[in-house]
């Protein structure tokens, strides 16, 4: 005869018997004794008939409670002994004397080291960083810098200007910068503004983007004496103390007197090779003492104030530091070339 503590009985042997199970063997033959034609499920299921229907109701529910949970926690238990399996053989199939595998690590771009290294020179001589839009209009990348509109250097072969957008264009140098701070501020200043510039121009020492690091100091009694001071310091820290440098006269619109910088060679030690065509020097940087005619147009008095400025590319001298002879390199992302430095 069916009864209640006989089904608790039952069900708790069973779930006790699931619990105590270690591997999906036994699990199987505990599933056959419990659910099979002839565990006690199955049997008391048989004697249903001989119960009145108000007990056979009530007890057959009971009996596929009972059921429905031993099924539940043989799945359950399936589940946990599978998860057991297969760690055990993932850890069986791991060698713990096989050498790893390294992880490379991320480092800055050679460029952005350069960068960064000319910024950190000038900084300790005092100069601050500014930076300024790349979309610039013709009056600060030009006018404000003596280009007027007939000046060869406004030739669209030179220039990426905007389509749609009259009077605008990429900048061709970071002078911009320049304007803009003469403008806003009351000398006397010093600083250098780092960024991307752009010109139509691609060969092994070209690229149509490239970077600059140009400077500008503005200071009663400035003279060219204090700009060959400050860029031969720069130029020595950068290359090395035994570094020879050389101003050489030359033009640009926006400095008067201007001058070319040259080094001497890397490459041979100003012994003169093919590189250098045997002069023994490198051109590195342009520079020159700031044309009255750029401080006037910044509500700067040319009598009273005086100032140099200086242009530097960044990727000419990276290439240089590093003896490398094709510019698209840096921008081809080539990990074997990137992770020499």
């Amino acid at each position: 005869m069916i009864k209640n503590e006989t089904l608790e009985s039952i069900l708790k042997d069973a779930l006790e018997e699931v619990n105590r199970c270690e591997n999906k063997n036994s699990l199987r033959t505990i599933q056959s004794q419990c659910l099979g034609k002839r565990g006690p499920i199955a049997k008391a299921f048989s004697q249903l008939s001989s119960l009145p229907k108000n007990e056979r109701v009530f007890y057959g529910k009971l009996l596929n409670s009972s059921k429905e949970k031993i099924i539940k926690a043989l799945e359950n238990k399936k589940t946990l002994l599978e998860a057991e399996e297969s760690k055990v053989q993932c850890y069986a199939d791991f060698d713990v004397t096989v050498p790893g595998l390294g992880l490379d690590l991320g480092t800055l771009h050679p460029i952005t080291q350069v960068e960064k290294q000319i910024v950190s020179i000038f900084e300790r001589m005092g100069f601050c960083v500014v930076e300024g839009p790349e979309i610039e209009n013709e009056y600060y990348n030009f006018e404000a810098l003596n280009i007027p509109k007939y000046h060869p250097a406004r030739d669209m072969q030179d220039t990426f200007f905007l389509s749609g957008q009259e009077g605008f264009l990429l900048r061709t140098h970071t002078s911009p910068v320049q304007i803009r701070v003469m403008q806003t501020c009351d000398p006397p200043f010093q600083i250098i503004a780092p960024g991307k510039v752009y010109r139509r121009d691609l060969d092994p020492t070209h690229s149509p983007m490239f970077h600059q690091v140009e400077g500008l100091m503005i200071a009663e009694g400035t003279s060219f004496c204090d700009l060959k001071g400050t860029l031969d310091t720069f130029l020595k820290t950068f290359f090395g103390s035994d570094t020879r440098v050389r101003f050489r006269p030359s033009y640009f619109p926006f400095t008067e007197p201007s001058a070319e910088v040259d080094v001497s060679c890397i490459f041979c030690s100003g012994k003169g090779c093919r590189v250098c065509k045997d002069s023994g020097f490198l051109e590195v940087l342009g520079c020159g003492m700031v044309h009255p005619f750029v401080l006037r147009s910044c509500d700067i008095d040319p009598d009273f104030w005086q100032g140099f400025a200086f242009g530097i590319g960044v990727e000419r001298l990276t290439m240089l530091k590093y003896k490398i002879d094709d510019i698209r390199l840096f921008f081809e992302n080539n990990l074997r070339f990137l992770k020499q430095f």
